[in-house]
């Protein structure tokens, strides 16, 4: 099904109801195909587990959380140009 930017929305509702049973629908500005409306992939349902990204992660500079000292705001203010 082909509807307008307009139209999708002023229905939503109803074309994500269409979407549910089955049916793809293609949203369109002035005639040209913009987006696809499909039905997403079922949930797996498991949760996140935590720990997942232990040494996967590196931090480079420690002390980042610092705040910058006058040198080296000029510093990053002159590079600006």
């Amino acid at each position: 099904m082909k509807v307008s930017v307009a139209n999708a929305k002023n229905k939503l509702p109803e074309l994500i109801n269409a979407v549910e049973d089955g049916e793809a629908i293609t949203i369109c500005r002035r005639g040209v195909p913009v987006v696809d409306l499909v039905r997403t992939k079922a949930s797996t349902g498991e949760k996140p587990k935590f720990g997942t990204l232990k040494g996967r992660v590196v931090v480079h500079d420690p002390e980042w959380w610092k705040p910058m000292t006058e040198e080296e705001v000029e510093a990053f203010l002159d590079g600006r140009g």
